[in-house]
């Protein structure tokens, strides 16, 4: 149903389309002014290792990168985003999925981190399905200079792998 492979530039325009709002913009990629642009997104990916994406039916429906690559470390998930149409459909478990397979394969991670700010309650409540456990709270200021709660989010790499068949 789904396939994975590395960024190419021509999936830049149509993933600069998948955030909907500010808001949106924000939880994927915090730095960035809405809407993303190609050059933002570059400029993210440069700084960045493994930009993957999901592909269905010919189509990129998914996004994501590594923030953090320590190698026998700790990696961390940036720039994490579903296509608007196909959310909440598998695409964010498999995306996922093969970023947990990246960190822990490649990198031979011992934990994989996620972010998430409180007000993102679809992540917030999407990370924990897949064995992510809260570990942190970090304050912040959103767009607006409100404050906001960044909650960071850990998978072990002895619990990924008593949890695969």
């Amino acid at each position: 149903m789904f396939l994975h492979r590395p960024l190419e530039e021509k999936d830049i325009d149509v993933i600069c389309g998948f955030a909907q709002s500010a808001d949106e913009l924000f939880y994927m990629f915090p730095k960035a002014t809405y809407p993303l642009t190609p050059n933002q997104l570059r400029d993210a990916i440069a700084s960045r290792s493994d930009s993957t994406v999901i592909v269905q039916k010919g189509e990129v429906v998914g996004f994501a990168n590594l923030s953090r690559w320590d190698f026998r470390g700790r990696c961390s998930l940036g720039n994490v985003i579903i296509a608007p149409g196909t959310r909440s459909r598998g695409v964010g478990s498999y995306l996922i999925g093969c970023m947990i397979d990246l960190a822990f394969d490649k990198h031979e991670a011992l934990e994989l981190t996620a972010s998430c700010f409180n007000h993102n309650v679809p992540g917030l409540l999407f990370y924990p399905k897949l064995g992510f456990r809260p570990f942190s709270i970090e304050e912040r200021v959103d767009k607006q200079g409100h404050r906001v709660a960044l909650i960071n989010l850990r998978l072990n790499k002895p619990e990924v792998e008593s949890i695969q068949p």
